[in-house]
């Protein structure tokens, strides 16, 4: 924790305070030390991008779990378009 803490600039309190926000839910080591993945870094980041700015923590992990959501559902979106595309190979529909 203190080694994500100090890569990201911030306190070990406000690590934990995102835990407890259920922000992040960090890995642990075989001796309880927290383990945080490059994508929970990203999201502690920014969590601390939009505090800095004078958002309240609650409501930045409101917002970060929002764009997360948005991205994975354009993330789907783009997939399914991709996937369900009609075969531009076959007859073009009559035009009247």
């Amino acid at each position: 924790m203190g080694h994500a803490a100090e890569i990201l600039g911030v306190t070990q309190a406000f690590l934990r305070s995102l835990d407890a926000a259920k922000l992040l839910t960090p890995g642990r080591s075989e001796g309880g030390h927290r383990r945080y993945s490059r994508y929970q870094l990203r999201l502690a980041a920014r969590a601390r991008e939009l505090v800095d700015q004078g958002t309240a923590l609650e409501s930045a992990c409101r917002i970060i779990i929002l764009e997360d959501q948005l991205a994975e559902a354009r993330r789907i979106n783009t997939e399914l378009q991709h996937t369900h595309r009609p075969n531009s190979d076959g007859p073009s529909p009559a035009v009247s």
